[in-house]
């Protein structure tokens, strides 16, 4: 398993746990139910060796388990040997949140392995690893809003093809119009992914003043095999948490809250 040690202490005095890892591989077994899509994949290293990306009628709790229960079978995979559980950790659907957390947190317990929080929205974003436009994931978040941020890979220092993401604006609970008006700032052309694109197609066509593309469907939803590449990343980075630390990021309030504080205060938000 190694050596876990907590010699790092990030935001809000979450431990940040570390590995130390003698030559062997880093096995990542990724999660995201953040939006509509229920996702799940392990990974090691550089090897992708499994993902089960479900998009149809089935709540994330009728489908989340069971799918990681048939990439244990497919991949005859002995959980133990995991490294880490990356999970996306919002924002996005305050219940596929809950759900994911849920999950990640209890692999986290029954194994003793930590959990490493990664960004929704930088989750989609990575999705487009390598390209020469800006990179804008934009879900819907309703209410007129969208989750989104902005980003783009620029090349390391090695000259090895190999790409950095950078973020231009972390990712935000905004109105589309707002998301729009900092892109035409920028003045570059932009790819737009995520389940906001055809929600927000319309808007698009009237408010962007540069050149704009949408990610083919292959590219379009959430993916927890991206989870698993910047999970390895962030864990690498010293960024995973002991599950007990996590919580998930929803940058608004649920619905629900919304509409209590709403009649508290006899008026909207």
């Amino acid at each position: 398993m190694g050596t876990l040690y907590g010699d790092v202490t990030g935001t809000g005095g979450e431990l940040i746990l570390r590995k130390e890892r003698q030559g062997g591989k880093l096995k990542i077994l990724a999660l995201d139910s953040s939006g509509l899509v229920a996702s799940v994949a392990l990974a090691e290293d550089d090897n992708l060796i499994a993902e089960y990306t479900v998009q149809y009628k089935k709540t994330h709790s009728q489908t989340l388990l069971p799918m990681l229960q048939e990439i244990v079978r497919m991949v005859e995979l002995d959980l133990s040997t995991v490294d880490a559980i990356a999970v996306a950790a919002g924002p996005g659907s305050f219940t596929g949140l809950r759900i994911g957390s849920a999950t990640a947190k209890g692999l986290a317990f029954a194994l003793e392995k930590p959990i490493v929080p990664v960004p929704t929205v930088d989750g989609l974003a990575y999705q487009m690893y390598g390209a020469k436009d800006l990179v804008c994931p934009i879900m819907d978040a309703r209410r007129n809003q969208v989750y989104t941020g902005i980003y783009e890979f620029v090349p390391d220092q090695t000259g090895r093809f190999v790409y950095d993401m950078r973020v231009i604006r972390e990712q935000c609970a905004v109105s589309f119009d707002e998301a729009a008006e900092a892109l035409n700032k920028l003045d570059r052309s932009v790819i737009f992914l995520g389940d906001g694109v055809p929600v927000f197609r319309e808007r698009m066509e009237q408010l962007m003043r540069v050149p704009y593309t949408a990610a083919p469907l292959h590219r379009a939803r959430q993916s927890a095999a991206a989870i698993a590449a910047l999970g390895q990343l962030y864990y690498e980075q010293g960024r995973a948490v002991d599950g007990a630390a996590f919580v998930p990021e929803y940058l608004r309030l649920s619905q629900a809250e919304r509409e209590r504080k709403e009649k508290e205060r006899g008026e909207p938000l």
